[in-house]
Protein backbone atom coordinates (compact mmCIF):
# COMPACT_ATOMS: atom_id res chain seq x y z
CA UNK A 1 0.00 0.00 0.00
CA UNK A 2 0.99 3.67 -0.31
CA UNK A 3 2.63 5.89 2.77
CA UNK A 4 0.06 8.11 3.86
CA UNK A 5 1.32 11.20 2.34
CA UNK A 6 -1.22 13.27 5.02
CA UNK A 7 0.98 12.71 7.31
CA UNK A 8 4.22 14.15 5.36
CA UNK A 9 5.28 17.53 5.97
CA UNK A 10 5.85 20.28 3.31
CA UNK A 11 9.64 19.61 3.20
CA UNK A 12 9.40 16.25 2.85
CA UNK A 13 7.01 16.23 -0.01
CA UNK A 14 9.03 18.54 -1.43
CA UNK A 15 12.12 16.40 -1.42
CA UNK A 16 10.45 13.15 -2.70
CA UNK A 17 8.89 15.32 -6.14
CA UNK A 18 12.61 16.40 -6.36
CA UNK A 19 13.51 12.52 -5.99
CA UNK A 20 10.89 11.61 -8.61
CA UNK A 21 11.74 14.33 -11.28
CA UNK A 22 14.99 13.30 -10.73
CA UNK A 23 14.26 9.47 -11.66
CA UNK A 24 14.74 8.65 -15.45
CA UNK A 25 11.40 7.68 -17.62
CA UNK A 26 13.16 4.76 -19.24
CA UNK A 27 15.54 2.46 -18.47
CA UNK A 28 17.90 0.96 -15.46
CA UNK A 29 17.26 2.58 -11.88
CA UNK A 30 18.53 1.08 -9.08
CA UNK A 31 18.53 1.87 -5.17
CA UNK A 32 22.04 3.51 -5.35
CA UNK A 33 21.18 5.71 -2.14
CA UNK A 34 20.14 2.56 -0.02
CA UNK A 35 23.13 0.45 -0.17
CA UNK A 36 26.33 0.47 1.60
CA UNK A 37 29.07 2.87 -0.52
CA UNK A 38 31.69 0.76 -2.32
CA UNK A 39 34.69 0.82 -0.34
CA UNK A 40 36.72 0.78 -3.78
CA UNK A 41 35.22 3.71 -4.90
CA UNK A 42 38.05 6.36 -4.11
CA UNK A 43 39.64 9.65 -5.05
CA UNK A 44 43.04 8.21 -4.69
CA UNK A 45 46.09 8.65 -7.65
CA UNK A 46 46.58 5.52 -8.57
CA UNK A 47 50.35 4.47 -9.09
CA UNK A 48 51.50 1.37 -10.05
CA UNK A 49 54.63 -0.62 -8.83
CA UNK A 50 56.86 -3.02 -10.99
CA UNK A 51 57.49 -6.68 -9.33
CA UNK A 52 60.47 -7.88 -10.89
CA UNK A 53 60.20 -11.25 -9.56
CA UNK A 54 56.74 -12.03 -10.25
CA UNK A 55 57.17 -10.84 -13.75
CA UNK A 56 58.46 -12.51 -16.76
CA UNK A 57 60.56 -12.40 -19.75
CA UNK A 58 63.41 -10.43 -20.66
CA UNK A 59 63.67 -7.06 -21.54
CA UNK A 60 60.88 -4.45 -22.24
CA UNK A 61 57.31 -5.53 -21.75
CA UNK A 62 54.80 -4.81 -24.10
CA UNK A 63 51.98 -6.89 -21.76
CA UNK A 64 50.91 -6.44 -18.39
CA UNK A 65 49.54 -8.30 -15.28
CA UNK A 66 47.86 -5.49 -12.81
CA UNK A 67 47.21 -7.05 -9.19
CA UNK A 68 45.04 -5.08 -7.55
CA UNK A 69 41.29 -3.25 -7.18
CA UNK A 70 40.01 -3.40 -11.39
CA UNK A 71 37.93 0.43 -10.02
CA UNK A 72 41.81 1.59 -9.47
CA UNK A 73 43.59 -0.05 -12.26
CA UNK A 74 40.84 1.39 -14.96
CA UNK A 75 41.19 4.59 -13.56
CA UNK A 76 45.00 4.92 -13.32
CA UNK A 77 44.98 3.04 -17.16
CA UNK A 78 42.24 6.09 -18.48
CA UNK A 79 45.67 8.28 -17.21
CA UNK A 80 47.91 5.55 -19.56
CA UNK A 81 45.63 4.24 -22.29
CA UNK A 82 42.82 6.25 -22.69
CA UNK A 83 41.48 5.41 -26.63
CA UNK A 84 44.16 2.74 -26.95
CA UNK A 85 42.54 -0.55 -26.01
CA UNK A 86 40.54 -2.46 -29.09
CA UNK A 87 39.25 -5.07 -27.50
CA UNK A 88 37.81 -5.71 -24.25
CA UNK A 89 36.52 -8.81 -22.57
CA UNK A 90 35.29 -9.14 -18.88
CA UNK A 91 34.05 -12.12 -17.25
CA UNK A 92 32.53 -10.54 -14.12
CA UNK A 93 30.87 -12.03 -10.97
CA UNK A 94 27.38 -13.65 -12.00
CA UNK A 95 26.18 -12.49 -8.52
CA UNK A 96 23.94 -15.99 -8.12
CA UNK A 97 24.15 -15.33 -4.59
CA UNK A 98 26.28 -18.30 -4.30
CA UNK A 99 29.61 -16.65 -3.13
CA UNK A 100 30.65 -15.43 -6.37
CA UNK A 101 30.50 -11.72 -6.08
CA UNK A 102 32.45 -10.08 -3.58
CA UNK A 103 31.21 -6.39 -2.07
CA UNK A 104 33.19 -4.07 0.10
CA UNK A 105 35.52 -7.84 1.56
CA UNK A 106 32.36 -9.73 1.78
CA UNK A 107 30.46 -12.29 -0.04
CA UNK A 108 26.62 -11.16 -1.31
CA UNK A 109 24.39 -14.13 -0.56
CA UNK A 110 20.50 -14.96 -1.93
CA UNK A 111 18.97 -13.08 1.08
CA UNK A 112 20.56 -9.80 0.55
CA UNK A 113 17.69 -6.88 -0.04
CA UNK A 114 20.29 -5.22 -2.72
CA UNK A 115 21.93 -7.87 -4.23
CA UNK A 116 21.38 -6.57 -7.83
CA UNK A 117 21.11 -3.02 -6.66
CA UNK A 118 25.17 -3.87 -5.29
CA UNK A 119 26.23 -5.45 -8.29
CA UNK A 120 24.64 -2.79 -10.74
CA UNK A 121 26.62 -0.62 -8.55
CA UNK A 122 29.58 -1.95 -8.92
CA UNK A 123 29.31 -2.49 -12.75
CA UNK A 124 28.22 0.44 -13.77
CA UNK A 125 31.59 2.43 -12.07
CA UNK A 126 33.80 -0.53 -14.00
CA UNK A 127 31.93 -0.11 -17.21
CA UNK A 128 31.83 3.61 -17.16
CA UNK A 129 35.70 3.82 -17.16
CA UNK A 130 36.16 1.49 -19.33
CA UNK A 131 34.37 3.12 -22.31
CA UNK A 132 37.01 5.85 -22.21
CA UNK A 133 39.43 3.30 -22.86
CA UNK A 134 38.30 1.63 -26.41
CA UNK A 135 39.40 3.09 -29.86
CA UNK A 136 37.00 4.64 -32.15
CA UNK A 137 36.26 1.27 -34.07
CA UNK A 138 36.57 -0.55 -30.40
CA UNK A 139 34.15 -3.52 -28.71
CA UNK A 140 33.40 -4.70 -25.80
CA UNK A 141 32.08 -8.34 -24.80
CA UNK A 142 30.89 -9.57 -21.19
CA UNK A 143 29.95 -12.67 -20.36
CA UNK A 144 27.18 -13.19 -18.02
CA UNK A 145 24.33 -15.87 -16.86
CA UNK A 146 20.53 -15.00 -16.26
CA UNK A 147 20.80 -14.18 -13.21
CA UNK A 148 22.08 -10.72 -14.33
CA UNK A 149 21.89 -10.76 -18.29
CA UNK A 150 18.69 -8.64 -18.37
CA UNK A 151 19.81 -5.96 -16.04
CA UNK A 152 23.38 -5.86 -17.75
CA UNK A 153 22.10 -5.50 -20.84
CA UNK A 154 19.88 -2.33 -19.75
CA UNK A 155 23.19 -1.18 -18.13
CA UNK A 156 25.57 -1.49 -20.88
CA UNK A 157 22.59 0.51 -23.08
CA UNK A 158 22.31 2.91 -20.87
CA UNK A 159 26.12 3.48 -20.54
CA UNK A 160 27.01 2.81 -24.76
CA UNK A 161 23.93 3.29 -26.39
CA UNK A 162 21.15 1.51 -28.04
CA UNK A 163 22.56 2.41 -31.19
CA UNK A 164 25.92 0.70 -30.31
CA UNK A 165 24.78 -2.82 -29.46
CA UNK A 166 25.86 -5.40 -31.81
CA UNK A 167 24.86 -8.76 -30.69
CA UNK A 168 23.97 -11.13 -28.23
CA UNK A 169 25.78 -14.34 -28.19
CA UNK A 170 24.98 -17.33 -26.62
CA UNK A 171 27.60 -19.96 -25.70
CA UNK A 172 26.98 -23.62 -24.98
CA UNK A 173 28.59 -24.08 -21.83
CA UNK A 174 26.99 -27.47 -20.89
CA UNK A 175 28.23 -30.83 -23.43
CA UNK A 176 27.40 -33.24 -21.19
CA UNK A 177 23.87 -34.91 -19.80
CA UNK A 178 22.97 -32.93 -16.49
CA UNK A 179 21.45 -35.47 -13.67
CA UNK A 180 20.50 -32.68 -11.46
CA UNK A 181 16.85 -33.49 -10.17
CA UNK A 182 15.45 -30.68 -11.86
CA UNK A 183 13.16 -29.99 -14.77
CA UNK A 184 15.12 -27.50 -16.48
CA UNK A 185 18.48 -26.65 -16.47
CA UNK A 186 20.70 -23.94 -17.89
CA UNK A 187 23.28 -25.16 -19.90
CA UNK A 188 24.37 -21.68 -22.03
CA UNK A 189 25.58 -18.59 -21.18
CA UNK A 190 25.20 -14.87 -23.02
CA UNK A 191 28.31 -12.87 -23.89
CA UNK A 192 26.41 -9.29 -24.90
CA UNK A 193 28.67 -7.25 -27.13
CA UNK A 194 28.63 -3.17 -27.53
CA UNK A 195 30.69 -1.31 -29.75
CA UNK A 196 31.90 2.18 -28.83
CA UNK A 197 31.15 3.69 -32.32
CA UNK A 198 29.30 0.77 -33.83
CA UNK A 199 29.42 2.57 -37.12
CA UNK A 200 33.57 2.86 -36.59
CA UNK A 201 33.30 -1.06 -35.51
CA UNK A 202 34.44 -3.32 -38.35
CA UNK A 203 34.26 -7.54 -37.84
CA UNK A 204 35.82 -10.30 -39.90
CA UNK A 205 33.82 -13.14 -41.15
CA UNK A 206 33.97 -16.69 -39.76
CA UNK A 207 36.30 -18.75 -41.46
CA UNK A 208 34.18 -21.59 -43.38
CA UNK A 209 36.23 -24.33 -45.08
CA UNK A 210 33.24 -26.96 -44.54
CA UNK A 211 31.50 -24.47 -47.32
CA UNK A 212 33.67 -26.27 -49.75
CA UNK A 213 32.07 -29.59 -49.64
CA UNK A 214 29.50 -28.42 -51.56
CA UNK A 215 31.07 -28.60 -54.31
CA UNK A 216 31.79 -31.37 -57.13
CA UNK A 217 35.29 -32.04 -58.25
CA UNK A 218 35.61 -31.68 -62.12
CA UNK A 219 37.69 -34.31 -63.85
CA UNK A 220 40.75 -31.77 -63.97
CA UNK A 221 40.30 -31.44 -60.18
CA UNK A 222 38.79 -28.40 -60.46
CA UNK A 223 35.73 -27.77 -57.50
CA UNK A 224 32.67 -26.25 -59.23
CA UNK A 225 29.17 -25.95 -58.44
CA UNK A 226 26.41 -25.21 -60.90
CA UNK A 227 22.92 -23.04 -59.64
CA UNK A 228 19.98 -22.97 -61.56
CA UNK A 229 19.59 -19.50 -62.96
CA UNK A 230 15.61 -19.88 -63.22
CA UNK A 231 14.58 -18.51 -59.15
CA UNK A 232 12.84 -20.87 -56.82
CA UNK A 233 11.04 -19.76 -53.91
CA UNK A 234 9.77 -16.24 -52.76
CA UNK A 235 9.22 -13.96 -55.35
CA UNK A 236 10.04 -16.21 -58.02
CA UNK A 237 7.37 -15.17 -60.35
CA UNK A 238 7.23 -12.70 -63.26
CA UNK A 239 5.25 -10.30 -61.63
CA UNK A 240 7.21 -10.40 -58.78
CA UNK A 241 10.46 -9.07 -60.73
CA UNK A 242 9.17 -8.28 -64.25
CA UNK A 243 12.36 -7.18 -65.59
CA UNK A 244 13.83 -10.39 -64.60
CA UNK A 245 11.16 -12.44 -67.25
CA UNK A 246 13.30 -12.41 -70.36
CA UNK A 247 14.39 -14.84 -73.35
CA UNK A 248 17.84 -16.54 -73.04
CA UNK A 249 19.04 -18.50 -76.34
CA UNK A 250 19.88 -22.26 -75.69
CA UNK A 251 22.55 -24.46 -77.43
CA UNK A 252 19.54 -25.06 -80.10
CA UNK A 253 19.15 -20.84 -81.14
CA UNK A 254 15.73 -21.51 -79.33
CA UNK A 255 14.79 -18.48 -76.85
CA UNK A 256 14.22 -19.92 -73.45
CA UNK A 257 12.01 -18.11 -70.89
CA UNK A 258 12.02 -18.92 -66.88
CA UNK A 259 8.76 -21.61 -66.46
CA UNK A 260 7.71 -23.22 -63.07
CA UNK A 261 7.10 -26.61 -63.68
CA UNK A 262 3.17 -25.68 -62.69
CA UNK A 263 3.13 -24.08 -65.96
CA UNK A 264 3.46 -20.22 -63.98
CA UNK A 265 5.52 -17.48 -65.92
CA UNK A 266 8.98 -17.06 -63.41
CA UNK A 267 11.74 -14.93 -63.50
CA UNK A 268 15.87 -15.44 -63.74
CA UNK A 269 18.03 -14.81 -60.62
CA UNK A 270 20.15 -12.56 -61.98
CA UNK A 271 19.35 -9.67 -64.70
CA UNK A 272 20.95 -9.19 -68.55
CA UNK A 273 24.13 -8.18 -67.68
CA UNK A 274 24.14 -10.96 -65.14
CA UNK A 275 23.76 -13.71 -67.91
CA UNK A 276 25.83 -11.70 -70.39
CA UNK A 277 28.81 -11.90 -67.84
CA UNK A 278 28.20 -15.80 -67.59
CA UNK A 279 28.32 -16.39 -71.38
CA UNK A 280 31.29 -14.51 -72.05
CA UNK A 281 33.27 -16.03 -69.20
CA UNK A 282 32.16 -19.48 -70.40
CA UNK A 283 30.38 -20.23 -67.01
CA UNK A 284 26.51 -19.73 -68.92
CA UNK A 285 25.80 -24.01 -68.48
CA UNK A 286 22.91 -25.67 -70.53
CA UNK A 287 21.47 -29.34 -69.06
CA UNK A 288 18.76 -31.11 -70.79
CA UNK A 289 15.90 -32.75 -68.69
CA UNK A 290 12.23 -34.11 -69.32
CA UNK A 291 9.59 -31.55 -68.46
CA UNK A 292 6.11 -32.23 -69.47
CA UNK A 293 6.85 -34.59 -71.51
CA UNK A 294 9.43 -33.47 -73.62
CA UNK A 295 13.29 -32.50 -73.35
CA UNK A 296 13.77 -29.28 -72.48
CA UNK A 297 17.39 -27.02 -72.13
CA UNK A 298 18.04 -24.93 -68.54
CA UNK A 299 20.57 -22.48 -67.95
CA UNK A 300 23.10 -22.88 -64.67
CA UNK A 301 25.68 -20.24 -63.73
CA UNK A 302 28.99 -22.30 -62.19
CA UNK A 303 30.26 -21.14 -59.80
CA UNK A 304 33.86 -21.75 -57.82
CA UNK A 305 34.36 -21.72 -54.39
CA UNK A 306 36.69 -18.62 -52.88
CA UNK A 307 40.14 -18.89 -51.94
CA UNK A 308 39.29 -18.50 -48.13
CA UNK A 309 35.64 -19.42 -47.64
CA UNK A 310 33.69 -17.46 -45.12
CA UNK A 311 30.18 -16.78 -43.53
CA UNK A 312 28.62 -14.47 -41.19
CA UNK A 313 29.40 -14.86 -37.56
CA UNK A 314 26.45 -17.06 -36.31
CA UNK A 315 24.64 -15.63 -32.45
CA UNK A 316 24.68 -19.19 -30.97
CA UNK A 317 28.03 -20.57 -30.50
CA UNK A 318 27.32 -24.56 -29.44
CA UNK A 319 30.70 -25.26 -31.83
CA UNK A 320 32.98 -24.24 -29.45
CA UNK A 321 34.58 -26.18 -26.33
CA UNK A 322 32.50 -25.79 -23.15
CA UNK A 323 33.43 -25.54 -19.25
CA UNK A 324 34.60 -29.23 -18.97
CA UNK A 325 37.40 -28.85 -21.86
CA UNK A 326 38.84 -25.53 -19.89
CA UNK A 327 38.55 -26.90 -16.84
CA UNK A 328 40.96 -29.91 -18.27
CA UNK A 329 43.29 -27.10 -19.67
CA UNK A 330 43.29 -25.75 -16.36
CA UNK A 331 44.40 -29.14 -14.84
CA UNK A 332 46.60 -30.06 -17.57
CA UNK A 333 48.76 -27.09 -16.71
CA UNK A 334 48.37 -26.61 -13.05
CA UNK A 335 47.97 -30.43 -11.83
CA UNK A 336 44.86 -29.51 -10.33
CA UNK A 337 41.50 -27.95 -11.45
CA UNK A 338 40.25 -26.32 -8.10
CA UNK A 339 42.38 -23.13 -8.41
CA UNK A 340 39.41 -21.77 -10.20
CA UNK A 341 35.87 -22.98 -10.71
CA UNK A 342 35.01 -20.95 -13.85
CA UNK A 343 37.81 -20.93 -16.45
CA UNK A 344 36.26 -19.94 -19.71
CA UNK A 345 37.68 -22.15 -22.75
CA UNK A 346 40.78 -20.70 -24.70
CA UNK A 347 39.09 -21.04 -28.12
CA UNK A 348 35.55 -19.14 -26.85
CA UNK A 349 37.91 -15.96 -26.40
CA UNK A 350 39.69 -16.55 -29.31
CA UNK A 351 36.94 -16.43 -31.48
CA UNK A 352 36.36 -13.09 -30.02
CA UNK A 353 39.89 -11.90 -30.84
CA UNK A 354 39.39 -13.23 -34.78
CA UNK A 355 36.29 -11.64 -35.05
CA UNK A 356 37.93 -8.02 -34.46
CA UNK A 357 40.52 -8.99 -36.92
CA UNK A 358 43.34 -6.37 -35.92
CA UNK A 359 46.64 -8.20 -35.09
CA UNK A 360 47.76 -5.12 -33.26
CA UNK A 361 45.25 -4.73 -30.65
CA UNK A 362 45.70 -3.82 -27.21
CA UNK A 363 43.40 -6.74 -25.46
CA UNK A 364 41.83 -5.71 -22.11
CA UNK A 365 40.35 -7.87 -19.52
CA UNK A 366 39.70 -6.63 -15.65
CA UNK A 367 38.32 -9.67 -14.58
CA UNK A 368 41.25 -11.86 -15.38
CA UNK A 369 40.09 -14.62 -13.17
CA UNK A 370 42.74 -17.41 -14.28
CA UNK A 371 44.52 -16.00 -17.15
CA UNK A 372 42.80 -17.35 -20.33
CA UNK A 373 42.50 -14.14 -21.97
CA UNK A 374 45.69 -13.65 -22.16
CA UNK A 375 46.95 -17.31 -23.59
CA UNK A 376 44.17 -16.64 -26.41
CA UNK A 377 46.29 -13.53 -26.97
CA UNK A 378 49.38 -15.42 -26.89
CA UNK A 379 47.90 -17.62 -29.55
CA UNK A 380 46.31 -15.98 -32.07
CA UNK A 381 50.05 -14.26 -32.12
CA UNK A 382 51.80 -17.75 -32.64
CA UNK A 383 49.34 -18.45 -35.13
CA UNK A 384 50.02 -15.69 -37.05
CA UNK A 385 52.90 -13.50 -36.23
CA UNK A 386 50.70 -10.68 -34.81
CA UNK A 387 51.32 -8.24 -32.26
CA UNK A 388 48.65 -8.23 -29.84
CA UNK A 389 48.91 -7.09 -26.44
CA UNK A 390 47.03 -8.14 -23.51
CA UNK A 391 46.67 -5.84 -20.35
CA UNK A 392 45.24 -8.44 -17.52
CA UNK A 393 43.49 -6.97 -14.20
CA UNK A 394 42.88 -9.11 -11.39
CA UNK A 395 41.95 -8.97 -7.84
CA UNK A 396 43.72 -11.21 -4.72
CA UNK A 397 39.93 -12.06 -3.84
CA UNK A 398 41.26 -11.84 -0.33
CA UNK A 399 38.16 -11.49 2.02
CA UNK A 400 37.92 -11.64 5.87
CA UNK A 401 37.45 -14.86 5.76
CA UNK A 402 40.56 -15.76 3.17
CA UNK A 403 42.90 -12.61 3.49
CA UNK A 404 46.15 -14.56 2.32
CA UNK A 405 44.00 -15.27 -0.65
CA UNK A 406 45.80 -13.86 -3.91
CA UNK A 407 44.56 -15.43 -7.37
CA UNK A 408 46.11 -12.76 -9.20
CA UNK A 409 49.78 -13.99 -8.07
CA UNK A 410 49.24 -17.45 -8.02
CA UNK A 411 46.61 -18.32 -10.55
CA UNK A 412 46.45 -15.96 -13.25
CA UNK A 413 49.93 -14.63 -14.06
CA UNK A 414 51.23 -18.19 -12.96
CA UNK A 415 49.21 -19.50 -16.19
CA UNK A 416 50.93 -16.75 -18.02
CA UNK A 417 54.22 -17.19 -17.46
CA UNK A 418 53.54 -20.96 -17.49
CA UNK A 419 52.24 -20.74 -20.72
CA UNK A 420 54.75 -18.19 -21.69
CA UNK A 421 57.79 -20.91 -20.81
CA UNK A 422 56.63 -23.95 -21.05
CA UNK A 423 55.17 -26.75 -18.56
CA UNK A 424 55.06 -30.36 -17.89
CA UNK A 425 51.59 -31.33 -18.49
CA UNK A 426 49.51 -34.05 -16.00
CA UNK A 427 50.48 -36.89 -18.34
CA UNK A 428 53.99 -35.80 -17.50
CA UNK A 429 54.86 -34.29 -21.07
CA UNK A 430 56.71 -31.04 -22.37
CA UNK A 431 54.62 -28.24 -23.35
CA UNK A 432 56.52 -25.60 -25.06
CA UNK A 433 56.06 -22.49 -24.09
CA UNK A 434 55.08 -19.76 -26.48
CA UNK A 435 57.23 -17.17 -25.62
CA UNK A 436 57.09 -13.75 -24.53
CA UNK A 437 56.95 -12.08 -21.18
CA UNK A 438 54.55 -9.62 -18.66
CA UNK A 439 54.81 -6.62 -16.84
CA UNK A 440 53.91 -7.54 -13.12
CA UNK A 441 52.35 -4.55 -11.58
CA UNK A 442 50.44 -3.39 -8.39
CA UNK A 443 48.14 -0.70 -7.50
CA UNK A 444 49.12 1.25 -5.05
CA UNK A 445 46.85 4.15 -4.00
CA UNK A 446 48.37 7.50 -2.75
CA UNK A 447 46.38 10.34 -1.39
CA UNK A 448 45.47 12.82 -4.13
CA UNK A 449 46.32 15.94 -1.49
CA UNK A 450 49.88 13.78 -0.53
CA UNK A 451 50.99 12.58 -4.30
CA UNK A 452 53.96 15.06 -4.66
CA UNK A 453 55.12 13.96 -1.34
CA UNK A 454 53.94 10.25 -1.96
CA UNK A 455 54.93 9.28 -5.15
CA UNK A 456 57.61 7.82 -6.49
CA UNK A 457 60.43 7.91 -9.23
CA UNK A 458 59.32 4.30 -10.43
CA UNK A 459 55.79 4.93 -10.51
CA UNK A 460 56.79 7.94 -12.21
CA UNK A 461 58.90 6.15 -15.03
CA UNK A 462 56.65 3.23 -15.17
CA UNK A 463 53.16 5.53 -16.26
CA UNK A 464 55.53 7.61 -18.43
CA UNK A 465 56.51 4.62 -20.64
CA UNK A 466 52.80 3.05 -21.27
CA UNK A 467 50.91 6.75 -21.41
CA UNK A 468 53.75 7.00 -24.87
CA UNK A 469 53.21 3.41 -26.04
CA UNK A 470 56.76 2.40 -24.46
CA UNK A 471 57.14 -1.09 -23.75
CA UNK A 472 57.85 -1.04 -20.12
CA UNK A 473 61.85 -0.53 -18.98
CA UNK A 474 62.73 -0.51 -15.09
CA UNK A 475 63.65 2.36 -13.35
CA UNK A 476 67.59 2.97 -13.46
CA UNK A 477 68.46 4.24 -10.33
CA UNK A 478 71.89 4.82 -11.09
CA UNK A 479 71.64 7.07 -14.35
CA UNK A 480 71.19 10.74 -13.85
CA UNK A 481 67.91 10.70 -16.42
CA UNK A 482 65.18 7.70 -18.08
CA UNK A 483 64.90 8.03 -21.40
CA UNK A 484 62.94 5.92 -24.50
CA UNK A 485 61.99 6.01 -28.08
CA UNK A 486 58.44 6.55 -27.97
CA UNK A 487 55.84 6.87 -30.69
CA UNK A 488 56.36 10.87 -31.63
CA UNK A 489 58.95 11.75 -29.57
CA UNK A 490 62.19 10.84 -27.38
CA UNK A 491 60.46 10.59 -23.51
CA UNK A 492 63.12 11.78 -21.14
CA UNK A 493 62.23 11.73 -16.87
CA UNK A 494 64.51 13.95 -15.54
CA UNK A 495 64.33 13.35 -11.39
CA UNK A 496 66.90 16.22 -10.49
CA UNK A 497 68.11 19.63 -12.20
CA UNK A 498 71.72 19.99 -11.89
CA UNK A 499 74.46 21.23 -14.31
CA UNK A 500 75.97 17.43 -14.91
CA UNK A 501 72.12 16.80 -15.68
CA UNK A 502 71.66 19.47 -18.39
CA UNK A 503 74.76 18.34 -19.60
CA UNK A 504 73.50 14.87 -19.94
CA UNK A 505 70.03 15.94 -21.24
CA UNK A 506 71.83 17.88 -24.26
CA UNK A 507 73.68 14.80 -25.34
CA UNK A 508 70.48 12.80 -24.61
CA UNK A 509 68.32 15.05 -27.25
CA UNK A 510 71.28 15.46 -29.89
CA UNK A 511 69.79 14.13 -33.03
CA UNK A 512 66.66 13.49 -31.36
CA UNK A 513 63.42 14.80 -33.95
CA UNK A 514 61.43 16.00 -30.90
CA UNK A 515 61.65 15.29 -27.06
CA UNK A 516 59.54 15.87 -24.22
CA UNK A 517 61.11 16.27 -20.70
CA UNK A 518 59.27 15.55 -17.63
CA UNK A 519 60.95 17.58 -14.43
CA UNK A 520 60.04 18.73 -11.07
CA UNK A 521 61.23 22.00 -12.16
CA UNK A 522 60.22 22.53 -15.96
CA UNK A 523 60.49 26.08 -15.76
CA UNK A 524 64.35 26.54 -14.30
CA UNK A 525 64.64 23.77 -17.36
CA UNK A 526 62.96 26.09 -19.90
CA UNK A 527 65.08 29.17 -18.53
CA UNK A 528 68.21 26.89 -19.84
CA UNK A 529 67.33 25.11 -22.54
CA UNK A 530 65.72 26.75 -25.74
CA UNK A 531 65.51 24.11 -28.34
CA UNK A 532 62.82 24.34 -30.27
CA UNK A 533 62.23 20.26 -30.33
CA UNK A 534 61.72 20.35 -26.82
CA UNK A 535 59.22 20.43 -24.34
CA UNK A 536 58.37 20.39 -20.81
CA UNK A 537 55.84 18.73 -18.53
CA UNK A 538 55.78 19.41 -14.61
CA UNK A 539 55.60 16.31 -12.15
CA UNK A 540 53.85 14.97 -10.91
CA UNK A 541 51.20 17.64 -12.04
CA UNK A 542 51.25 16.15 -15.26
CA UNK A 543 50.20 12.75 -14.36
CA UNK A 544 47.73 14.00 -11.20
CA UNK A 545 45.85 16.18 -14.19
CA UNK A 546 45.20 13.29 -16.18
CA UNK A 547 44.67 10.99 -13.98
CA UNK A 548 41.90 13.55 -12.96
CA UNK A 549 42.68 13.63 -9.10
CA UNK A 550 42.24 16.82 -7.50
CA UNK A 551 45.85 17.15 -5.27
CA UNK A 552 47.98 20.13 -4.55
CA UNK A 553 50.39 18.92 -6.71
CA UNK A 554 52.42 21.77 -7.43
CA UNK A 555 56.63 21.42 -6.12
CA UNK A 556 57.99 19.28 -4.21
CA UNK A 557 60.24 15.90 -5.02
CA UNK A 558 59.48 12.04 -4.15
Amino acid sequence: MADNYDDYSKEQLLRLLRERDRRPNFGLVWERDEIDHDLSVNNDFVALDWDANLSCGDGPQDNLIIEGDNFDALRTLRMTHAGRVKCIYIDPPYNTGNRDFIYNDSFIDKDDNYRHSKWLEFMFRRLELAKELLTEDGVIFVSIDDNEAFHLGLLMEQIFGAANFVASFVWRKVDSPNDNKVAITPDHEFIICYALEKDQAKFAPLSAPGIVEAYRTAPDGTLYRDRLVKKNGKNSLRRDRPTMFFPIPDPDGNDVFPIHDNGEEACWAMGKDGVKKHREAGTLIWKQREKLGRTIWEPYAREFPPENPVRPYPTIWSDLPTMRQAKAMLRDIFDTSDLFSTPKPVELIERMLRMINDSNAIVLDFFAGSGTTAQAVMNLNNEDGGNRRFILVSSTEATTETPDKNLCRDVCAERVRRVNTGYTNKKGESVTGLGGGFAYLRCRRIPAATVFRGIQHTQIWTALQLIHDVALSPYEAALPMQTAQGKRSVVIYLPKVSDAMLEALQTAIHGAGQAVVYSWQPALLAQRMTDPRVSFEPIPAFLVNRFGARSSAKGGRP
